[in-house]
């Protein structure tokens, strides 16, 4: 299974000036094969410690000198091997959290030893010991479920991607390479990216077993809810993660989690699935310039979840021998995970290690209604992006928006093959309006920037 991330990881390895990296991401999105299959196309023997399984192994780092430290790990694991072939992978740090401080050293004293810790529930450690964290002397990275390129490429559909390298927006395009692409990503949004559900997928498990996988997994972090005791009530917990579910798309309203549900324990909550990852917060911003993160309103939120296919098993939505057809299913909820699945993509937009790309919106406060689904930053532009969960809707917000903001290029993202067109018109305001508006089936949203680029 290629992951388009370990091309990050590879320039870290070969690096002159290298830091220790710390790989954050959700439990069960790939982490800890990412960090094998690093040593294993690098050439690189991995000296392996999970703290999490082995919580004794904490006693190897009582030293302060890492050369004594690397001493014992070696003894300990009964592998002999030089620093400079080594790669060095403390897992489940975050049950040994207090090593993370002590990464420094290796940086300082013993360079040529390669270092990646990986953890899951490591956004907790990391708030709790904002106070210790040694500023500069290492490197953050982040992993997702796969996205839509990496599931085809699992699935031996290279030559299909591919096949959009030299498209440009100006040019037309076979309906067989749009309706193939398309099947795949209907494929893909009813399969989620958790890297276990798509190898069963591969050996041909059916989509009852996929879908008995995801429930596991959706088990596993609610197992974790435990793990927070003393910050929140495990049931307040998921009582928010089905609200967040529910509200996909729209606007969270706190009160929506439960009667006996405060405000500030809903608020609370699901600031916690954010940082544990299983949820992503999508704030409000008036999108009046750059930074669009200057100016955010955090009452109006929206919210996402890790990975689409956890959604359909929150939603339980039909997994039989085979999925149902996508146009079968309740079209509420098919707009909710149309939502869902393009954050999800629009989170991978992003620079080297996998930081993820800041996802805004943009709702009209107060007086007449309007509503931008997505406001990203992207080539140094603000990128309205309206989602339309059919072939068709309203764009009465999107063109207000560009006058207000005095925009000239947008996205619209639906089930249609791909083109580009100059809107000319009025808004409904009366307001001249002319922008150039990119319109791209869902299964492009990865290719944005090049996009873009080609749009101009």
């Amino acid at each position: 299974m290629k992951r388009t991330r370990l091309n990050d990881l590879k320039l870290w390895i070969s690096s002159n000036n290298r830091k220790p990296l710390v790989l954050r991401g959700a439990r069960q999105v790939g982490k800890t094969w990412l960090v094998r299959m690093l040593g294993k196309e690098c050439g690189f023997e991995v000296l392996e410690l999970n703290f999490e399984r082995n919580p004794e192994f904490v006693r190897l780092f009582s030293n302060a000198s890492p050369r004594k430290i690397y001493d014992d790990i070696t003894l300990q694991l009964d592998r002999q091997v030089s620093p400079e072939r080594a790669l060095l992978f403390l897992d489940e740090i975050q049950a040994a959290p207090e090593l993370i401080s002590k990464l420094r050293w290796f940086y300082e004293e013993m360079p040529e030893l390669r270092v990646i810790a990986a953890g899951s529930l490591l956004e907790f450690a990391l708030a709790d010991m904002s106070h210790s964290m040694p500023v500069g002397r290492i490197r953050y990275g982040f992993l997702e479920p796969l996205n839509f390129e990496e599931y085809l490429l699992a699935h031996g559909q290279a030559h299909l991607w591919s096949r959009w390298d030299d498209w440009s927006p100006d040019q037309e395009i076979s309906e067989v390479l749009h309706q193939k692409t398309l099947d795949w990503f209907d494929l893909y949004q009813m399969t989620g990216g958790m890297p276990e559900v798509v190898a069963a997928e591969i050996e041909g498990a059916t989509a009852q077993e996929c879908r008995q996988l995801q429930t596991d997994l959706l088990q596993t972090y609610r197992d974790d809810f435990a793990k927070y005791t003393g910050r929140m009530d495990p049931r307040i917990l998921n009582a928010v993660l089905m609200a967040a579910v529910r509200s996909m798309g729209k606007k969270f309203i706190y009160s929506h989690a439960g009667e006996d549900i405060r405000h500030r324990q809903a608020k609370h909550a699901i600031e916690l699935l954010a940082q544990s990852r299983l949820c992503t917060l999508i704030p409000h911003t008036h999108a009046n310039g750059l930074p669009l993160g200057a100016e955010v309103n955090e009452r109006l939120r929206k919210v996402g979840l890790l990975d689409v296919g956890l959604a359909h098993a929150l939603w339980n939505t039909p997994a039989g021998r085979r999925y149902p057809n996508w146009r079968d299913l309740n079209p509420q909820i098919r707009g909710s995970l149309v939502e869902q699945i393009v954050a999800q993509q629009l989170r991978t937009l992003s620079g080297s290690f996998g930081i993820p790309g800041e996802i805004y919106h943009w709702r009209r406060e107060g007086g007449r209604s309007g509503e931008i689904d997505y406001v990203i930053e992207l080539n140094g532009r603000i990128l309205p992006i309206e989602v339309k969960s059919g072939a068709a809707g309203s764009m009465k917000s999107l063109h207000q928006f560009m006058f207000d903001k005095n925009l000239s290029l947008a996205v619209r993202l639906d089930r249609n093959p791909p083109s580009r067109q100059t809107i000319q018109m009025a808004t409904t305001q009366g307001d001249p309006v002319e922008y150039v508006l990119l319109n791209l089936p869902y299964y492009l949203v990865q290719r944005l920037p090049e996009m873009l680029a080609k749009a101009k």
